[in-house]
């Protein structure tokens, strides 16, 4: 924990606009929030153990991923980056490699830059603004790790907050996105913030959101905040109102080329602004080849943000032919070795069994 000057100052000066929501009574919603959140609160592993180091690694990987998903990954990661300096002096292959099937690996390697930096700081990062200075390190994060840290009286406001504070004040303005929708209620998220007990406040919070205040069908009638809530009977499902963009739908064909135990896949660019360095099924225009003709030997759909991706594996052979630099034989036994993303590692593993080596 830190207690300095600067935080007793921060704590005497923190806005104190009214709510929107005047029937909102803050020392009651407060207490109400922090009674639920102490007997009712999941024991995940950052809070169990907490640490510093912990909360950051919990924050950037509850990023576009359920706790759920997340948890078996971050037990893993503890085993093998149990700390600032393990992470920050391994080699990125290890990073990625103990991130693949969680997605957005953008966030694995702002993490390894994270640490680097952080080992070689001086001074360490204590309030939002220094760790927004971070690789990685956005107004959300930055307010999350220091204030469930480091007790620094900074208000959280991700989409679970949001919701709960739109409700709150039955606030039925239609929002362009999620980033207005944040803006627009960070003033009341401050306003109801516990100085006191920052990190406990706003981890209540999204609990509250992640498992009574949700977006579907929420369970008013057991939220331990329900007096102060307007739109309880109004349908409070319907908020907060923020537009969504279309769906787009996107359609990719992928090759399905094994020969003498060996797999043909495609490495993406180290230059890549994603997936850099990993392996994916190929496409036939990394081939030169047009999309083999007739049924393909199976077909996945994923959804990421917006889009709707619909991927066509189709069995194919190759002359052997020079390959471009872009695509490796990978020997099935080393699959394991190798960064592959999870979809596709998941196509392979389903695949392999049921298919026969096609012959070159």
């Amino acid at each position: 924990m830190i207690a300095n000057e600067k935080l007793k100052v921060r704590r005497n000066t923190l806005p104190s606009r009214p709510m929107s929501a005047p029937s909102v009574n803050r020392q009651q919603f407060q207490k109400a929030l922090a009674d639920w959140y102490d007997t009712n609160q999941r024991a995940l592993p950052w809070r169990t153990q907490p640490r510093l180091y912990r909360t950051v690694v919990s924050e950037l990987m509850a990023q576009q991923t359920r706790i759920a998903t997340m948890l078996p990954y971050f037990e893993r990661w503890m085993i093998r980056f149990p700390d600032f300096e393990s992470l920050a002096q391994a080699p990125e292959d290890a990073v990625l490699k103990h991130w693949e099937g969680l997605g957005y690996y953008s966030r694995a390697r702002n993490l390894h830059k994270l640490a680097r930096s952080y080992v070689a700081l001086e001074t360490k990062p204590g309030t939002p603004e220094e760790w927004q200075a971070l690789p990685g390190i956005g107004p959300y994060t930055a307010a999350a790790i220091s204030s469930i840290a480091q007790n620094y009286p900074a208000a959280v406001v991700d989409g679970n907050v949001v919701r709960i504070l739109a409700r709150l004040e039955d606030n039925r303005r239609e929002f362009s996105g999620n980033a207005e929708a944040v803006k627009a209620f960070t003033p009341n998220a401050e306003t109801l913030l516990n100085p006191e007990k920052p990190g406990d406040h706003n981890q209540a919070m999204m609990e509250l959101g992640a498992t009574i205040c949700t977006k579907h069908n929420p369970l008013c009638t057991v939220c331990p905040v329900l007096q102060h809530c307007r739109s309880a009977a109004n349908d409070p499902a319907e908020l907060p109102k923020i537009r969504r963009k279309a769906t787009e739908t996107v359609e990719i064909d992928r090759l399905w080329i094994v020969c003498s135990e060996k797999i043909l896949l495609h490495r993406i660019p180290l230059t890549a602004t994603q997936l850099a360095g990993q392996y994916e099924l190929p496409r036939p225009a990394d081939l030169g080849i047009q999309t083999p003709t007739g049924k393909p030997i199976a077909q996945r759909t994923r959804a990421i943000t917006h889009r709707r991706i619909r991927e066509k594996i189709h069995a194919c052979k190759t002359d052997n032919k020079k390959l471009s630099d872009t695509l490796h034989w990978i020997e099935i036994k080393e699959l394991d070795a190798i960064t592959l993303s999870g979809p596709h590692r998941r196509w392979i593993e389903e695949l392999l069994p049921k298919h026969a080596q096609a012959k070159v």
